[in-house]
């Protein structure tokens, strides 16, 4: 028997996706205008956030490589056997599936969407992705091409967020917020982390599930942190039972088809000590000033330094722990940053309309310290015309979060 080493296969009929015909179609039109601009042939993605921003499809690699080609009249998702036409489904475009049976399938899928008669020239590729290997394995099947990074240039066109990415990050952050109600209601002490994170994604996934009934659910997550272990905005949740006086770190984070929002928030339990109070609200003074700079014509760094001058006058600029800030759109723990537009000390980024980006200050005090542990607000907003707008409506501060 001959197997093949690619083939193609439309099994059901296509799925319903995030985003309308139209929308995929401007996005393809932005990235030709680019690979035009470039002196592109051919663009390679390998990237879950650009495969995904260009057609729909989050793959899941496990071990494999998946791509999509670009040309100036062909887009394609390149996806192994494993998945069978689940990637055709879910991409708004054609699917070249490879098949495991051979080495290197990958490649002569990729090599069949463009033929061989006329080899591409000039390609682009993302190297903050694609791996030295696959780098050197696409150059040896495409010898006389010279290959080119278009990954900054791809960033630079997510950044500025379309009406229908704007709608999606919307009722993400109403889905945040509905996920922090939850988490609000089953705190109590003797009550573990890995509970309370539980009733926060099950209320999240629920509502995605009601508000987008045609998409894919996966990836909704909740670290909630308690104690100690509130140290690091990104540490995952445990199994530590909460006690009284502690202080907690909420975070929800509602995942709508490859799309991330956040909500995040500190409390405490019952109670709450002097030395913390002094720290929390110090925090929370910062973010309220930060949310108050947001707005179009902005420099990032300029919010930073002022912020920084902020937290230094309050006596705790030396317990921040990152940037103050970032963007939105088609990211999550595992893939994708828009690293441009980001609120730090080393991005000049100015902010325009339709930029989303979150405020979010951070100080933690060690272990041992008076009013120990980590102090983090959250909120996003979106740049219009003439100023921001804040999406998350969930309460912050002392007079809001100590949980009784």
């Amino acid at each position: 028997m001959q197997r093949p080493d690619f083939f193609t296969l439309k099994n059901g009929d296509k799925a319903k996706l995030p985003f309308t015909d139209q929308e995929y179609q401007r996005r393809l039109i932005n990235l030709r205008t680019t690979m035009s601009k470039n002196n592109f042939d051919m663009i390679i993605l390998t990237s879950m956030h650009n495969i995904a921003y260009y057609t729909g499809f989050i793959y899941c690699s496990f071990g494999r490589p998946y791509g999509c080609v670009v040309t100036a009249n062909k887009i394609s998702t390149i996806s192994a056997n494993i998945d069978a036409s689940q990637p055709w489904r879910r991409s708004h475009c054609d699917n070249v599936i490879f098949t495991d049976w051979k080495r290197d399938n990958f490649l002569k899928a990729i090599a069949s969407i463009i033929g061989r008669n006329e080899p591409p020239k000039n390609i682009g590729i993302e190297n903050d992705h694609v791996t030295l290997n696959v780098k050197e394995k696409l150059m040896s099947i495409f010898t006389f091409s010279v290959f080119s990074d278009v990954s900054k240039d791809l960033m630079q066109l997510r950044m500025i967020k379309s009406a229908e990415e704007i709608e999606i990050i919307r009722n993400g952050a109403r889905i945040a917020d509905l996920g922090g109600e939850e988490i609000v209601k089953n705190i109590k002490v003797g009550e573990s982390e890995l509970e309370i994170a539980i009733a926060g994604r099950d209320r999240m996934e629920r509502e995605i599930a009601k508000t987008y009934p045609n998409a894919e659910y996966m990836d909704t997550w909740v670290w909630f942190q308690s104690g100690l272990n509130t140290d690091g905005a990104h540490n995952p949740k445990t199994n530590r039972k909460l006690k009284s006086g502690d202080i907690l770190s909420l975070n929800t984070f509602p995942m709508i088809s490859g799309y991330y929002t956040a909500l995040e928030r500190t409390l405490f339990v019952d109670k709450v000590d002097d030395y913390s109070l002094k720290a929390w609200e110090a925090n929370v003074r910062v973010h309220k000033r930060g949310l108050e700079l947001i707005k179009p014509g902005v420099k990032c760094s300029a919010i930073c330094h002022e912020l920084n001058e902020l937290f230094a006058e309050l006596g705790y600029l030396h317990y921040r722990t990152f940037g103050y800030g970032h963007s939105f759109g088609v990211l999550s723990h595992f893939y994708g940053r828009e690293a441009g537009l980001e609120l730090r000390e080393d991005i000049d980024t100015v902010l325009e309309e339709n930029m989303v980006v979150s405020m979010e200050p951070m100080i933690m005090i060690p272990e041992g310290k008076p009013g120990a542990g980590g102090y983090r607000e959250h909120d996003i907003l979106v740049i219009r015309k003439e100023d921001a707008e804040n999406i998350t409506k969930f309460p912050f501060g002392p007079e809001h979060n100590i949980i009784k």
